[in-house]
């Protein structure tokens, strides 16, 4: 492993560092009265066992050692023998263990009270960084990307880490310190049989580790799968009308079938190896148990340790198979977590490519004119522009047009920084776009597209998206313009009423007027129309071009037009071809040149 990956997680937890002390410190004290509890055993079994001529009268001089510190506690108990009765003592070591038992649980109670919101916290955390990573990765990245999987990485592999991590990290601190404290104890009882112990632990935990690691690879192959069901499901709700009308529903099913039954397979298999580090750990820890009691009755057949000292050794040395047990669960599960904390951590890595310069400029206002010099640019090693050169001044309005492929939509992309260019300058008033703050050069930009992007909202939400407290107003005024009002006010909710997943209460013509009331109230100086009217039927589209007209009313305008009828009127027409510009001027002129836009404009009329 080249790097920590429950470093993700740590960075995550040192925000929480007033819980994460307390929870240490309570584990410490629970842990130190849980052992306490299990040292009382050796002086009840001494009470029980010794007679009154063994009572010490004298109290031993203080040393660290394993016969000073029983010799102390077994003066004070002969003092309450000797002055009271041993039933006294017997009642006192009784309320002794009855009261660290208590305390053991309290500060257990405890540390779980403390570890609670970290556990929350830290799940919330990594969920915000997630969907602000998403936010800021470029478009390329999600065209590369199933979004199933990207969703099941947000949710699945998040929960994941919440229940096989963070449920497990107290586990990973809390067993190792009450083995910890039992070891040293233990090691003062006896040292031979303490030894004895060491050498056998690494074999077991040897066996488990060698599991664990097993788990994790199976783990992976899980989560990638798990993706791709997602992917299925999100491809099949959104395609649901295409599989009907092509009658592909068996071929559907079939396919997310196959994966099911894969996922199945793979978690059936996670699921036994998971489950085996119980059964697995216990029978390990019972066994080296086995050969603990051998070995030290050995010791106690020939005098070198007392039966009461060897039977509390058992007793301490006995709780170290729950921890041994738990530890191993919760190891188990960490290492199957890692595997969601690498997909996750593939989304938090992932390079954001659209950088901003350092000190980069505000810009609010539009005054001259865009241009592209020597623009180029590929997708990865396909190249899609090559050497554009372009002016638009301001308040003209600029058409492209081509066969698709040609580049036209990436061009317009370009302008917002969707993508940056591998070659050549945008300039927007004679600086690069480069050198302005991305956010304020976005503001200056309203996005009609072919597909409307609208989300399970309101009416009026959907209008405002991005702003808050705009007045109602205001957007009706958008509405308006964008010939929105008529049909919004037709239902009793009006501008509150939800329009639904995608907007799928509402016709194609309706969702394309309402991106354009969105961009009303945006008021951008500068209009990018990406083929804004070419899905929508006549009527439609002449509703929409009404609006498209009131719309680009003063403004900047580059449009892509798949119609040709609507563009004839722009101030300059260009013509893209296999990513280069092939021809330009206006409507008439380009006719006249007999060239690639009178062969599409000819297809059009005659179609």
């Amino acid at each position: 492993m080249k790097e920590n990956k429950l470093f993700t997680i740590l960075k995550y937890v040192k925000n929480y560092k007033r819980y994460v002390f307390g929870h240490i410190s309570t584990v410490f004290v629970s842990v130190f009265f849980n052992i306490f509890s299990l040292v009382m055993v050796i002086p009840f079994l001494k009470l029980l066992f010794v007679g009154t001529d063994k009572l010490i009268y004298v109290k031993p001089a203080f040393a660290l050692n394993v016969e000073s510190l029983t010799g102390t506690v077994n003066y004070y108990i002969s003092q309450m023998i000797i002055n009271n009765s041993k039933e006294y003592a017997l009642a006192f070591i009784c309320i002794m263990v009855l009261i660290s038992i208590f305390l053991k649980n309290a500060f257990l109670y405890l540390s779980q009270y403390y570890i609670a919101p970290v556990r929350s916290g830290v799940m919330r955390d990594i969920r915000k960084d997630l969907y602000g990573r998403i936010i800021q990765l470029p478009l390329l990245y999600f065209s590369e990307k199933k979004k199933g999987d990207i969703i099941s990485r947000m949710t699945n592999d998040v929960q994941e880490v919440e229940w096989a991590v963070m449920s497990s990290v107290t586990i990973i601190f809390r067993e190792p310190l009450t083995i910890l404290f039992s070891l040293i104890v233990m090691i003062f009882m006896s040292w031979q049989l303490s030894l004895f112990v060491f050498i056998l632990l690494p074999v077991t935990g040897f066996i488990i580790g060698r599991i664990g690691r097993s788990l994790k690879r199976t783990s992976v192959k899980g989560q990638i799968k798990m993706g791709h069901m997602l992917s299925i499901i999100e491809e099949t709700l959104s395609g649901l009308r295409i599989i009907k009308a092509f009658s592909a529903h068996q071929f559907c099913n079939d396919k997310f079938k196959s994966t099911n039954d894969s996922y199945m397979t793979i978690f059936t298999r996670m699921t036994r190896k998971r489950d085996l580090s119980s059964p697995l750990s216990e029978f390990l820890s019972i066994t080296v148990v086995c050969i603990v009691i051998w070995f030290g009755g050995k010791l106690v057949l020939g005098g070198n340790i007392g039966a009461d000292m060897f039977i509390g050794y058992i007793a301490i040395f006995s709780q170290i198979i729950a921890p041994a047990k738990s530890f191993s669960t919760g190891y188990y599960n960490i290492q199957k977590g890692k595997a969601s904390i690498d997909r996750i951590n593939s989304i938090l890595n992932e390079e954001i490519k659209i950088h901003e310069i350092p000190n980069a400029q505000s810009v609010n206002t539009f005054n001259n004119k865009i241009e592209f010099k020597n623009v180029n640019f590929s997708y990865e090693n396909e190249p899609v522009l090559n050497n554009i050169n372009l002016l638009v001044e301001k308040g003209k309005t600029i058409a492209i047009v081509g066969p698709s492929g040609a580049g036209k939509s990436t061009m317009i992309d370009l302008l917002p920084r969707f993508y940056d260019i591998l070659g050549g300058d945008i300039l927007l008033d004679g600086i690069p776009i480069k050198n302005y703050k991305i956010p304020d050069l976005r503001k200056l930009m309203g996005i009609v597209t072919q597909e409307s992007i609208l989300f399970n909202d309101t009416f009026a939400n959907n209008i405002a998206f991005g702003n808050t407290d705009v007045p109602l107003d205001k957007i009706i005024a958008a509405a308006k313009v964008a010939n929105a009002h008529n049909f919004i006010m037709e239902n009793k909710e009006g501008y509150d009423f939800i329009i639904g997943d995608r907007g799928t209460k509402l016709s194609g013509g309706q969702k394309q007027r309402l991106t354009i009331a969105r961009a009303v109230l945006k008021n951008p100086p500068i209009l990018l129309l990406d083929e804004a009217t070419s899905a929508l039927d006549t009527e439609s589209e002449k509703l929409v071009q009404e609006a498209l007209n009131n719309l680009m009313k003063n403004r900047t305008t580059i449009v892509i037009a798949h119609r040709l009828s609507t563009i004839q009127h722009a101030d300059e027409i260009i013509v893209l071809q296999k990513g280069e510009i092939v021809e330009r001027g206006k409507h008439n002129l380009l006719i006249e040149q007999n060239g690639v836009y009178r062969k599409l404009y000819d297809m059009q009329s005659f179609s």
